[in-house]
């Protein structure tokens, strides 16, 4: 009996040590798990709550920071950037301002130009960096790109002085000959040379005045509010009555040809606009006892069918380096000869932009010494169109793919 008393004493002894062993264990393996561990530290879990919701719908590129420095949260616009490569921060100016930071807890902003990847031409990427604390430990950067506003900035300013220049020189030239007509009084046939000279000066400020209108009214004006289908015709006609004078004292022959009965779908005040400006350089460009060509077709498109109308002379051509800078606003190849023109360099300014705004486009083709091509491209309308293939007496479908390969017919010449 008391061995049997002993042997169970002894295993109520061993039972109370295991429960107390896998109690400690349980309680050791809680701990363990509670404890952050290294890769714990880099996920979304260090977090605060509704910050990552946040970060997912800001414009500006976003990186979280941990003490370490390393990246904890990026947007996809960062890397897009280059500001995160690696896991790590990779502009070492933003990555001192995030430890300045994260030791003395103040807000601080710069702005930055950084090299832009991949293209290895040299080009910055304008961008304004805002480091603030978020939390105890971690440390947010926001940056916005600023490249594109700075270009608009750039832009705007060279256009405010271009015009400032532009309004000068005929307003200068027009005080120093109204000088000159006070001084000859005396001499009748100077005065008139000097008042004629005042004529063209007077002129040319109302051109570019008026230029200045037209482009500021096609940039803010929405052509397709006061759409209609516009005949191409009628704007061939009105283009070429616009510079009907100058032709004529030229000797300049204007020829209109190709498809007729086209219609186009838009703003008719700004296409005739337009399409009166190519004509008014070709003119303008154009040696004398030469000839202007303005041609019109309908072209297969993906989207849809185009209208083409060409405007061709046989002037002094554009060098190819000037090709890709011609339709900039206040832009000249030769600024002396467009001046002798009465040019203001806005023309072509207002041609790209109406084409644009159309949905459609302007090219040039030209070579220096045989002139040059502007096809202006613009989609046709529709419904007119439509109405064109139902009417009753028509003939054969003018859009039939065969009949697109044939030649334009002869231009009618007019005087």
């Amino acid at each position: 009996m008391d061995v049997n008393a002993a042997v169970a004493a002894l295993a109520a002894i061993a039972g109370v040590c295991t429960g107390v062993i896998a109690m400690l264990a349980f309680r050791w393996s809680e701990r363990d798990q509670a404890r952050p561990t290294r890769t714990s530290l880099h996920t979304d879990a260090v977090l605060p709550p509704g910050v990552d919701t946040v970060l997912s719908v800001l414009r500006s590129s976003a990186v979280v920071l941990d003490e370490s420095d390393s990246v904890v949260k990026a947007s996809s616009a960062a890397y897009a950037l280059g500001l995160v490569r690696g896991g790590k921060l990779a502009v070492e100016p933003m990555l001192h301002m995030a430890r300045d930071t994260r030791r003395d807890g103040e807000i601080r902003q710069v702005e930055l130009d950084l090299p832009r990847r991949g293209t290895g031409r040299g080009e910055a990427l304008a961008v304004s960096a805002r480091v603030a604390p978020l939390g105890s430990r971690l440390v947010l950067l926001l940056v916005e790109d600023l490249t594109e506003a700075r270009r608009i900035e750039a832009v705007r300013r060279d256009f405010v002085a271009n015009v400032s220049h532009e309004l000068k020189t005929p307003v200068g030239a027009l005080s120093l000959l109204s000088e000159a007509v006070m001084d000859a009084s005396d001499d009748p046939e100077a005065v008139t040379r000097f008042a004629g000279r005042m004529q063209i000066e007077a002129t040319r400020l109302t051109n570019l005045v008026q230029e200045l209108i037209d482009l500021s009214r096609v940039q803010n004006d929405d052509p397709l509010e006061d759409a209609e289908p516009v005949r191409v015709d009628e704007l061939v006609a009105e283009a070429i009555d616009r510079s009907r004078q100058p032709a004529s004292t030229k000797q300049i022959t204007m020829a209109a040809g190709g498809t007729a009965d086209l219609r186009v779908w838009g703003n008719r005040g700004q296409l005739a606009a337009a399409l009166g400006n190519l004509v008014e350089n070709a003119v303008n460009y154009s040696p004398a006892h030469t000839r202007v060509g303005i041609a019109a077709r309908r072209v297969s498109a993906p989207g849809g069918d185009l209208i083409e109308v060409a405007v061709t002379d046989q002037g002094i051509g554009i060098p190819d380096k000037d090709k890709e800078r011609i339709f900039e606003r206040f832009y000249r190849v030769d600024p002396a000869r467009s001046r002798a023109t009465g040019g203001t360099g806005l023309g072509l300014a207002i041609v790209k932009h109406v084409a644009a705004s159309h949905g459609g486009e302007v090219t040039v083709w030209s070579t220096e010494g045989q002139g040059s091509t502007f096809t202006l491209r613009l989609p046709e309308a529709g419904a007119a169109r439509d109405r064109s293939r139902t009417a009753p007496g028509t003939g054969a479908d003018d859009t039939d793919p065969e009949t697109l390969n044939e030649p334009l017919p002869a231009p009618e010449v007019l005087p």
